[in-house]
């Protein structure tokens, strides 16, 4: 199994241990809005790599944003789910393998309506991120 590297940002490492350790009761919400904690390999290391995200739930699965806050660049984690599209998700106490895939078009379009309604945010970030589009992935049972 392969070694767990918390993040080097203080506030990222401290919520994730805080939430695995109350599943989720504390450090589960970020400005008030529900949050997960999705676990990917690193892309380079092949570390676990653990990180809060909002809480989105789309059509039966969940929905993560590469968002970055609208920076220029996409978050690292997005990256490892792209060299590794199967993540686990940690929702409260329950943890989920899952499997990722990025949408586009018209599903992109839907599943931001919804990320749009938890956080009202998205759409500033998506006009302060341009000329970047913001990646939207579904994650989903593996078959």
């Amino acid at each position: 199994m392969p070694d767990y590297a918390p993040s080097p940002f203080d506030a990222i490492r401290d919520q994730v241990v805080l939430y695995e350790a109350t599943d989720g009761e504390q450090g589960g919400t970020l400005e008030g809005r529900p949050v997960v904690i999705l676990s990917t390999l690193g892309a380079r290391t092949g570390q676990i790599r653990k990180t809060p995200l909002l809480k989105i739930e789309h059509n039966g699965s969940y929905a993560v944003v590469a968002s970055y806050g609208g920076a220029p660049v996409h978050p690292a984690w997005y990256h490892n789910v792209i060299a590794h599209p199967d993540v686990d998700l940690r929702d409260g106490a329950t943890i989920r393998r899952l499997r990722a895939r990025e949408v586009s078009g018209a599903e992109k379009d839907d599943v931001w309506r919804t990320a749009d309604a938890i956080w009202p945010d998205f759409p500033g970030y998506r006009a302060t991120a341009a000329p970047r589009d913001i990646p939207v992935l579904l994650l989903e049972p593996i078959p």
